[in-house]
């Protein structure tokens, strides 16, 4: 009989460790609940009287209880309906701020091109307007470098020194990109050169023009963007050249329809 008592006693003892706690999981539940309560109690207690009659109004309207006519909360750009899914759907905001900036760029582009013909150079820069924004080509090295040096001749300093105060006014950023033919230098290659030569116009810009050293940045892309072959000498001298180009500082989307601007309100001289 003592080891059915000892078994028993066992028993109980486990019982005694080990309460019935299913209780608990009805406590978490109220618990919950009060929290969710006071959550929305808080939430409520600073209301936007505006969004909760257009809530409101658009509910009733919803279940068929009022008729307040036509609901709308959209805020924002809207783009028309017959628009939707069309690629190249711009919003007039966009158009008017394209056709201002190539107007804007255009404007850079007749006060550079003015000071040049004062001075006798406006046939040695060509000027080109597209999605970046304003590109000044000094095109061609024997008439800005001296020969395989990325030394400024004297004709550099002077074009230089006349669009330097227009580029300083535009107050934009400004990307100096040095260029070279795929040709024998006595350098250890055109990378080196078109960098160099990169690298003097932008301190010219920033030592003697005065433009901000943090706008203007320099790379070298050596001869890996030619406009034209190496088929002649004179096509080689068209792929030696620096470009400045005034970088446009309007978004993607406003800078893709500079092009489509331009042909609508800029007339090229």
């Amino acid at each position: 009989m003592s080891p059915r008592r000892g078994r028993r006693g066992k028993r109980s003892g486990l019982s005694a460790n080990h309460p019935d706690e299913r209780w608990m999981a009805s406590y978490m539940d109220m618990v919950t609940v009060l929290m969710c309560l006071f959550i929305v109690l808080y939430a409520m207690s600073s209301v936007d009287n505006a969004k909760f009659s257009q809530l409101k109004e658009s509910l009733a309207t919803g279940f068929g209880q009022v008729n307040v006519g036509k609901i709308d909360t959209a805020s924002g750009i809207v783009v028309p309906p017959k628009e939707v899914g069309k690629e190249g759907a711009f919003t007039k905001d966009e158009k008017a701020l394209a056709v201002a900036e190539a107007e804007k760029l255009t404007a850079l582009r007749d006060a550079m091109h003015a000071r040049l013909l004062a001075i006798g150079l406006a046939a040695n820069v060509e000027f080109q307007i597209d999605q970046r924004g304003l590109t000044v080509k000094l095109v061609g090295s024997q008439t800005f470098f001296l020969p395989d040096s990325p030394a400024l001749s004297t004709t550099a300093v002077r074009v230089l020194g006349a669009i330097a105060p227009v580029l300083k006014s535009a107050k934009l950023e400004i990307s100096v990109e040095g260029h070279a033919a795929n040709a024998v230098t006595n350098y250890p290659s055109v990378w080196e050169l078109s960098s160099e030569r990169a690298v003097g116009v932008l301190r010219y810009l920033v030592e003697r023009g005065r433009i901000p050293a943090p706008t203007v940045g320099a790379v070298g892309y050596g001869s890996a963007r030619q406009v034209n072959d190496d088929s002649t000498e004179a096509l080689r001298e068209l792929n030696r050249r620096v470009d400045i180009v005034v970088l446009s500082s309007q978004k993607e989307d406003v800078r893709a329809l500079i092009p489509a601007a331009l042909k609508v309100k800029v007339n090229q001289p």
